[in-house]
């Protein structure tokens, strides 16, 4: 499946530098086998540099799995991953970050997190103080920068792993469900950092169950089912017309429980 090098309707974001000829990364015929089972089967997406991809699909999809394929934590069974066409490396790994559904942050302030991350990229002195304080400032954490980084409310850990990747500026940031189990002002303000980092013109990677942030945040789309593309495109035509049964299933908050049995919501008396 080549078909993500397409215009979106809404055009691309100001400022921002798009390559249609050359996909920033590609998953290319990708499978994946743990003990035995088979858990992604030919997986084929590109990645349009500047772009907002949001994977969706039901939990144990594979969608989690696939993220820490293209970011390289995990090497395939079957099929590449590439990276501007060529095999995904250190290097390239350098130029991408990750943010998990859980915040991976260590026992530490919220300045000291920062810190440690941009001392890895090799930034000293006053410009890292000076890029810290803008980040926290970014996400409104300023005043709980002497605050260690454990006792934070969720939404506020979330926001200080998404400004601390943002900081180390990653050309590409995969986001794991970011704002899964957050309260609507978390879950706006991750979003919000998201769509300041994608106007600079870092490429997103974003799984996320939630159809309204898909509207809200999606320019293409992977729909994933039981390992497999069920759907891929631009994520306004999936959402509106969507032509795969998972993806109007979902779209419309049905349970989708395979190719031969009927949806949930179909059985008589049955309401969802």
């Amino acid at each position: 499946m080549r078909d993500f090098a397409f215009d979106m309707a809404t055009g691309p974001s100001v400022g921002r530098q798009r390559d249609e000829q050359q996909p920033l990364l590609e998953a290319c015929n990708i499978g994946f086998t743990a003990r035995g089972e088979q858990l992604l089967h030919n997986v084929d997406i590109a990645i349009r540099q500047g772009s907002r991809t949001l994977i969706v699909g039901p939990n144990g999809a594979g969608k989690s799995l696939l993220l820490r394929l293209l970011h390289g934590l995990l090497q395939p069974s079957d099929g590449k991953v590439l990276w501007q066409g060529n095999a995904l490396n250190a290097k390239a790994q350098r130029a991408q970050a990750m943010v998990f559904q859980r915040p991976v942050l260590l026992r530490r302030s919220v300045f000291a997190n920062m810190k440690f991350a941009l001392s890895v990229r090799g930034l000293r002195g006053q410009k890292r103080s000076d890029k810290i304080l803008s980040a926290l400032a970014s996400a409104g954490l300023s005043h709980l920068s002497n605050r260690p980084a454990r006792v934070l409310s969720g939404g506020e850990q979330q926001r200080l792993a998404v400004v601390r990747a943002l900081a180390c500026d990653p050309e590409l940031l995969f986001l794991d469900e970011p704002t899964a189990n957050l309260d609507p002002a978390s879950t706006a303000a991750i979003e919000e950092l998201v769509r300041d980092a994608s106007a600079r013109g870092v490429t997103i990677v974003l799984v996320t169950h939630d159809v309204g942030q898909a509207r809200r945040l999606g320019e293409d789309l992977v729909f994933l089912q039981d390992g497999h593309v069920a759907e891929s495109g631009p994520a306004q035509k999936i959402l509106t017309e969507p032509q795969s049964e998972p993806a109007r299933a979902w779209r419309e908050g049905r349970i989708y429980l395979g190719p031969n049995t009927q949806s949930l919501c179909d059985f008589p008396g049955s309401k969802l």
